[in-house]
C-alpha cells in the first residue's frame, strides 16, 4: 500500500504539471491526419495517451518519442490504412470514443477492444450517431461494450444534424471527426458546452467549422495542414489536486506554471472561488488558440455551496478533487447533475462516498446524480481503495495529506494521466 503522511506544514513552492490529457490525444490524432511532420512538445507521456499513439501507430502514422516531446508524420487525411491487429484503448474513453469516428468512415475494417473497465463502459452512445451517418458498427451486448468491430463503408457517411442528449466532448469529437470524411456537413447540437479542444484544434489544422450557440457544424475536408509545432498546456485537471490542497492547507502559497485555461475546462477555478478560495491568474498568453496561465493559490477558509447544471461539463472530472475542498468547507456541499461520474473509470459517485467516508465519516452522501458534502467534520486516517482510478487516488492522496493521512491500496493507476504525481507530493521513497 501506499501511505501518505500529513504534511507537516504548509504547502508551497512552484510546481510544472503534465501536459493537458486531452489536448495532448487531440495533437497525435490530427497531426496523423497530415502529410507534414509535426513537433508535439510537453506531450503527457501517460497510459491514456500512449494508448492513442499506439494506435495511431497501427493505423499508419509514423510516431517518434523522446521524453516529453513527440514527432508524428501522418499520410493525409484519406492515407490511413487498416491495422494489422486489434487497436487497444487500455483505459481510455478517450481514444476509443475519438477513434470510433475517426475509424468509422474508413474503407478498411478496424476492431478495438480495451482493459477490464474499459470494456465495461457504455458505447452506445457514440455508435449511435456514427451509425445514423451511416457507419456499420457492431459490438458485444447489443453494440453497447467492447469488443467494438467498425465495417469497412462502401460509400461515404451522410452528414448529420444530431442533437446530443448529453453534453460530452468525446462524442461531440467523434461525430466532428467523422464529419471530416462526410458528403455534406455536420452539424452537432450541445445541450450545454463541453471542452472545445477538438474544435479549436480542427481549425488550427484548417478544417472549416461554424458555431451557432451550442451547435456546430463541420464542412468535409479534402485536406488538413498541420502546424510545425505544437505547444501542450498544462492539463487544469492535474493542476486542481494542487489548487485544493494549498487552499485547504493553512499557510501555503504555490504558484502552478503553464496551466491551460480554456474557458470549456475552468469550472474549477469558478467554484473554488465561489467557496472563497484565493487563486490569481497570471501571465495569461495564448498558443495554438488555447490560453494558458500560471496560477497563483494561497490557502483560504472555504465556504459550502451549491452548483449543478451547465457548468458540470466544465468540471467533471475535477469533481472528486472539489468533494475534497468541501470536506474541509464550513457548511454543506451540493453538486448537482452528475450522474455522469457513475460511469467514468469507476462509479466516481459510489467510490466517493465509500472511500472519503473512511477519512471523514458521515461526511459524503449521494442520489443517482447529486452528491452531497457536510464539511467541517472530524478527520482520521484510514486504508482506502482507489478502484483503479486514477482521479481517485489522487483525490484520496491530498486529502490524507491535508488531513491525518491515507493509506491507498494502488498508486499505479496514477500513471493514465500523472506518472510523476506522489513524486511530486511526497518525494521519492
Amino acid at each position: 500500500m501506499k501511505k501518505i503522511l500529513p504534511l507537516p506544514q504548509s504547502f508551497r513552492g512552484e510546481l510544472q504539471i503534465p501536459g493537458d490529457k486531452s489536448i495532448s490525444h487531440r495533437s497525435v490524432i490530427l497531426s496523423s491526419l497530415c502529410e507534414t511532420p509535426v513537433e508535439v512538445t510537453n506531450f503527457l507521456a501517460g497510459a491514456d495517451c500512449l494508448s492513442t499513439v499506439n494506435c495511431m501507430k497501427l493505423l499508419g502514422a509514423q510516431i517518434e518519442q523522446s521524453a516529453e516531446k513527440i514527432l508524428v508524420t501522418g499520410r493525409g487525411l484519406r492515407g490511413l490504412r487498416e491495422p494489422a491487429d486489434i487497436l487497444d484503448a487500455g483505459n481510455s474513453g478517450t481514444t476509443l470514443r475519438l477513434l470510433l469516428g475517426l475509424c468509422a468512415p474508413q474503407k478498411f475494417l478496424t476492431t478495438f477492444t480495451g482493459d477490464s473497465s474499459l470494456r465495461g463502459r457504455p458505447m452506445a452512445r457514440v455508435i449511435k450517431p456514427l451509425v445514423e451517418a451511416g457507419a456499420s458498427i457492431v459490438g458485444r451486448n447489443a453494440n453497447r461494450n467492447l469488443p467494438i468491430t467498425v465495417l469497412p463503408v462502401a460509400n461515404s457517411l451522410r452528414g448529420i444534424t444530431y442533437a446530443m442528449p448529453v453534453a460530452s466532448a468525446q462524442v461531440k469529437s467523434a461525430i466532428l471527426l467523422a464529419g471530416l470524411y462526410a458528403q455534406s456537413p455536420t452539424t452537432v447540437i450541445e445541450p450545454a458546452p463541453s471542452r472545445d479542444h477538438t474544435e479549436r484544434m480542427l481549425a488550427a489544422f484548417g478544417a472549416r467549422l461554424e458555431r451557432s450557440g451550442n451547435a456546430i457544424k463541420i464542412f468535409p475536408a479534402d485536406k488538413l495542414t498541420a502546424p510545425e509545432k505544437i505547444s501542450v498546456p498544462g492539463d487544469i485537471s492535474s493542476a486542481a489536486y494542487w489548487l485544493v490542497l494549498a487552499t485547504i492547507k493553512g499557510g501555503s502559497d504555490v504558484t502552478i506554471r503553464n496551466v491551460g485555461v480554456n474557458e470549456t475546462r475552468t469550472g474549477i477555478l469558478d467554484v473554488l472561488n465561489l467557496m472563497g478560495a484565493k487563486i490569481e491568474l497570471r501571465n495569461v498568453r495564448t498558443s495554438g488558440g488555447e490560453r494558458s496561465a500560471d496560477l497563483h493559490v494561497v490557502s483560504s477558509k472555504l465556504l459550502g455551496v451549491e452548483f449543478g447544471g451547465e457548468i458540470i461539463p466544465r468540471l467533471i472530472d475535477e469533481v472528486p478533487a472539489l468533494a475534497v475542498a468541501a470536506a474541509f468547507a464550513e457548511g454543506t456541499t451540493i453538486i448537482r447533475d452528475v450522474g455522469e461520474l457513475r460511469v467514468k473509470e469507476s462509479d466516481r459517485l459510489a467510490a466517493i462516498v465509500d472511500e472519503f467516508n473512511k477519512l471523514s465519516p458521515e461526511t459524503f452522501s449521494a442520489t443517482d446524480d447529486t452528491l452531497i458534502i457536510r464539511g467541517g467534520r472530524e478527520k482520521f486516517f484510514a486504508k482506502c481503495t482507489t478502484h483503479a482510478d486514477h482521479r481517485m487516488a489522487m483525490s484520496l492522496a491530498i486529502f490524507g495529506a491535508a488531513a491525518e493521512g491515507v493509506a491507498l491500496d494502488d498508486e499505479a493507476c496514477v500513471k493514465i494521466s500523472y506518472p510523476n504525481f506522489f513524486d511530486t507530493l511526497i518525494g521519492d521513497d
